[in-house]
């Protein structure tokens, strides 16, 4: 399917960035299907055409949202898929429903992590379960922060997908004053610097809380794109199909980590902010309420990067912070001699 002009759209999940992307198709004149787990928040929605929960400000108008806690229902009424509930509660809602229902959708992933129970992005996790065709999957990267989509300031997002009439014509849909839209080829490198940029931004919050300066956090976010290039590229001939490597100097990669980890918007850096002030993983989770995605992505991105010897040392000492309790301290005492 590559018109989607008369194709019906619904999104799974409704935090804040669901509820972005609700916006954006909305103000584009479109009718979007609406999962939403709680049905409370369901019939909030209804009444009142505002989320409870997340980007409370933004308001729709009257019919423009179907929301519903039926996932069976809202698969059987669209076409076009977008999936964005965090990636740690993903497979639990693929295993709801009958594997049947995923056939001739397509598929538009806004998660940015690892399928924490597969190591699995969410394309290559629907083809092992669902044997989702590629060709029917897209991803949405940024830099785009939800809240400043709230606030209707000027944001970029990049489609990729391996079928470039599709990508453009979903890619479409979101175009407007304030959203430039852009399109790639490559599924598998941008959802990894996805993954890995959410990790890097742990870092910059970390090193935020630990008294660093500005000084520092260029050079570990230089540090930072320089390991993560390194990765995508050794990653690339094991996964693309394409014979020509992505330009991994643009927005879609670099520009994302850049807001990522400097941005006051971002969850991951509140989040490693939480963890250099001394807050347990579990105390930062619960103050959060929310999920940081670089968190889970990277125990994903341990495994991954030791699978396929790809060597990402500042991810993985961010990862034994998190995960293996080693001081922040002294972490960021060792990678001052890591960087360079």
């Amino acid at each position: 399917m590559n018109g989607t002009e008369s194709s019906k759209i619904g999104i799974i999940g409704n935090g804040s960035w669901g509820t972005a992307i609700a916006k954006i198709l909305t103000d584009n004149g479109l009718t979007i299907h609406w999962w939403i787990r709680n049905n409370e928040a369901v019939q909030h929605l209804l009444r009142r055409n505002h989320n409870p929960h997340y980007l409370t400000s933004v308001k729709f108008n009257a019919g423009s949202v179907l929301p519903t806690s039926d996932l069976v229902q809202l698969l059987n009424d669209c076409d076009i898929v977008i999936v964005a509930v965090p990636s740690a509660y993903v497979q639990s809602v693929i295993a709801a429903v009958p594997v049947a229902l995923w056939e001739g959708k397509t598929v538009v992933s806004a998660i940015k992590g690892v399928l924490p129970e597969s190591n699995l992005l969410l394309n290559d996790y629907l083809n092992k379960v669902c044997n989702f065709p590629i060709e029917n999957y897209l991803a949405i990267t940024g830099p785009c922060h939800a809240e400043e989509v709230a606030e209707e300031r000027l944001s970029y997002l990049t489609f990729s997908g391996l079928n470039d009439d599709l990508t453009a014509s979903v890619a479409k849909l979101f175009n407007n004053s304030y959203i430039n839209t852009a399109t790639n080829h490559d599924i598998w490198g941008v959802q990894f610097a996805a993954v890995l940029k959410n990790i890097y931004a742990i870092g910059s919050g970390i090193a935020r809380a630990l008294d660093y300066g500005d000084n520092f956090l260029s050079v570990y976010i230089t540090n930072c794109y320089r390991e993560m290039y390194h990765f995508l590229s050794g990653h690339f001939d094991a996964f693309n199909p394409s014979d020509k490597k992505p330009d991994f100097h643009i927005s879609a990669y670099l520009g994302d980590l850049l807001v990522t980890c400097y941005s006051l918007h971002s969850r991951n850096r509140t989040f490693g902010s939480m963890i250099g002030k001394g807050y347990t993983v579990k105390a930062a989770i619960l103050e959060m309420n929310m999920v940081a995605e670089g968190y889970y992505g990277a125990r994903g991105m341990f495994h991954i990067s030791n699978k396929y010897a790809l060597e990402i040392p500042i991810a993985n000492t961010i990862y034994r912070i998190m995960w293996e309790g080693y001081p922040a301290a002294q972490a960021f005492v060792e990678m001052e001699k890591m960087l360079s």
